[in-house]
């Protein structure tokens, strides 16, 4: 064995000792994790980070992306609400963030207009590859890397697009299964976890969507750009609580009901910092 061959080998023992510290036993966990419980879409999205985390660890070994995607992989095997990566978590060339923005704009309209659930495997598929390009485009060195990702992203895009197209609404039925219902975007007042009358109402169409069909509800809740990080991560949460309470009250099982906080990371409206934007101070309702 060369010098070189013992420092390569060296040094991927430490990276991989390094990751083990972080969870480096979720790369085996999810290698094994089979997701029959979990929605198509989420049953989908293990595959993709699956495989994501494999080929980190036996191609690149790179452990540290490897536990990231076995991580969101055995997240989504449990049915919980996995988001793509939010770019703010990652060095980006600053060249490269506009398009990046507007891809993960493009991905979570669609996410949020109930691609889960009308297009659940290329749903999957793009929002893998997005993460993928943002892994790769922070390297910013393996350019055929950063182009297969981006080009498998925008494939899976064209493909997502193509199964939201509206068709032609067939003749109702009498038994006809209601279409899943949503996006539900309930809005608070500044600083405010305490829903309004019209944010109540809001709610109740939620509720009413919920008990037409048993699907897994998503309550994610955000806040505008005023005030503290921190802070608004916590209110965020609170106003999700408080929407997730009130859908329980008005008869949705909470064992249906997952919900999150963003705080202010993930604006309806992009605003600078310190802005009060009330299209921001929200709480998303979602069927998966």
């Amino acid at each position: 064995m060369t010098l070189n061959t013992m420092k390569f080998f060296s040094v991927g023992a430490v990276a991989m000792l390094a990751a083990g510290c972080a969870n480096y036993g979720a790369i085996k966990e999810v290698r094994q994790v089979q997701p029959t419980g979990a929605s198509a879409f989420n049953q989908s999205l293990t595959t993709e980070y699956k495989a994501l985390s494999a080929y980190e660890a036996d191609e690149m070994f790179d452990w540290r992306d490897s536990v990231r995607w076995s991580e969101k992989g055995l997240a989504a095997s449990r049915n919980e609400l996995v988001l793509p990566e939010q770019l703010s978590g990652w060095s980006l060339p600053s060249d490269k963030v506009p398009e990046l923005t507007q891809a993960r704009a493009r991905l979570m309209t669609a996410l949020d207009s109930t691609a889960r659930i009308k297009a659940p495997a290329p749903a999957a598929r793009a929002q893998a590859m997005f993460d993928c390009w943002v892994e790769q485009q922070e390297e910013n060195w393996q350019w055929d890397h950063i182009a297969s990702c981006r080009g498998q992203f925008l494939q899976a895009m064209q493909a997502v697009d193509t199964a939201m197209a509206p068709a032609a609404a067939p003749a109702p039925t009498p038994t006809a299964t209601p279409a899943p219902a949503g996006p539900y975007t309930v809005l608070f007042a500044f600083d405010s976890a305490q829903l309004t009358p019209e944010g109540l109402r809001m709610v109740r169409q939620g509720a009413d969507a919920a008990r037409r069909q048993n699907l897994p509800i998503g309550v994610v809740g955000h806040a505008d750009a005023s005030g503290p990080n921190d802070y608004n991560m916590r209110l965020s949460m609170r106003r999700a609580e408080a929407v997730r309470d009130a859908l329980v009250a008005d008869g949705v099982s909470a064992t249906r009901i997952t919900t999150s906080g963003q705080g202010e990371s993930d604006l309806a409206v992009p605003t600078a910092d310190g802005v009060r934007e009330p299209a921001n101070r929200r709480v998303v309702i979602l069927f998966r």
